[in-house]
């Protein structure tokens, strides 16, 4: 995904994945918000550039301009674009017709005929029971109760995310399980690469687990990082990475490699955290760096993966000291643009716009770095 578009440097975008009741992820939720409101920003150009990032994937777009949803809705959508429509705006029945037509989804509460799907805001279930008939999406979650809020009401699906607010421990330990294991293998990895020990001695720890070997060749072979050649082992990997980079795909490893299914919403998050870091960080000179903020922003949800606290977690897993500076002080360089991310993630422009200044980034800049880790994203998944 290599295109500009002008418009991304009018708009600031959000995303968050849909949640079904059973936790997997079925589409991502891109909110966009006009920079400047006066200004209508190009229908056509933005369904290019979510084009470019999503050519299959499916999208719900929720857009926070009325004369870019009109524009919007005029168009000609691809078919794994689905609009939300706020209901207020049903009184213009050309709109309501062109709503109907695109199979939109509904805001707010609605009887409207011909819409069977509904998007509530998680404070509209204190209204009274879900509209019955129809399908509800609750958005606005942010965090783990939330989510329980929204399916315990009937919700067929969340829009939000169950990563933000401080972790839950668990109340007593747990027993060790075969993905705790799995971790295991790969903390002790990342430790004797972060040591710099031999090929062979890597090799042996990574025979131990063959599962988590097929997963690490199958992300080296990704379209998304781009390799000329295909990796056919590890021994294979290390001399094309390198010791340094190879500590970037174990990262990649540690944040995917949980087997409870209740974590699919975090490791959405965190992969695209990691992703989106990296690309902020491609214009800059120093590739140590970018796999630092990558590994920065993969890493910023293990505490929730592993039910503890980045002070005792990065006691074992190695990482470089401006990551653990991020994590665990809340301070250094890469601190910012962490905040950018979950600005991003909250779909709020305001936090968007301050860390944009604190950044001294464009909009542009940022926008095209979010569609390509979601396209890159994607290709992983």
């Amino acid at each position: 995904m290599n295109s500009t578009h002008a418009v991304l440097g009018q708009v600031a975008l959000g995303y968050a994945p849909l949640v079904s009741k059973s936790l997997d992820i079925e589409a991502t939720r891109v909110t966009v918000s006009a920079l400047r409101p006066e200004a209508t920003p190009d229908a056509g150009e933005l369904l290019a550039a979510l084009a470019d990032a999503f050519p299959a994937k499916p999208v719900l777009l929720n857009v926070a301009h009325e004369g870019l949803l009109k524009g919007l809705l005029a168009a000609a959508l691809p078919g794994n674009v689905r609009i939300e429509v706020p209901a207020f705006l049903l009184s213009d029945a050309d709109l309501a017709a062109q709503a109907q037509q695109r199979g939109a989804l509904l805001k707010g509460r609605s009887d409207a005929a011909g819409f069977k799907q509904l998007v509530l805001d998680l404070q509209d279930l204190s209204s009274g029971p879900l509209p019955a008939g129809k399908s509800v999406l609750v958005s606005g979650a942010r965090s783990a109760a939330d989510f329980k809020q929204a399916l315990d009401a009937g919700a067929a699906g969340v829009l939000g995310w169950t990563v933000h607010g401080e972790f839950e421990a668990p109340a007593a330990p747990a027993a060790r399980n075969d993905s705790q294991a799995d971790l295991q293998v790969i903390v002790e990895l990342m430790s004797r690469v972060d040591q710099g020990e031999d090929v062979e001695r890597l090799e042996q720890t990574l025979k131990r687990d063959p599962s988590l070997a097929f997963k690490l060749l199958r992300y080296m072979n990704s379209a998304a990082f781009g390799l000329s050649v295909e990796v056919s082992s590890f021994r294979h990997a290390i001399m094309l990475l390198g010791y340094a980079r190879l500590r970037r795909w174990l990262a990649l490893l540690l944040a995917t490699a949980s087997k409870d299914h209740a974590m699919r919403p975090v490791m959405f998050g965190a992969l695209r955290r990691g992703l989106v870091m990296e690309e902020l960080a491609k214009s800059m000179t120093d590739s140590e760096v970018r796999d630092e903020m990558f590994i920065c922003g993969l890493f910023s949800l293990l505490d929730h993966m592993l039910k503890q606290p980045f002070e005792k977690l990065l006691q074992s897993i190695p990482v470089p000291e401006r990551v653990r500076q991020a994590l665990v002080e809340q301070t250094g360089p890469y601190k910012g643009y962490l905040d950018l991310v979950q600005a991003i993630e909250n779909e709020s422009v305001f936090d968007i716009r301050a860390a944009l200044d604190t950044l001294m980034l464009g909009p542009d800049e940022v926008n095209h770095a979010v569609l390509r880790a979601l396209h890159k994203a994607a290709q992983l998944e």
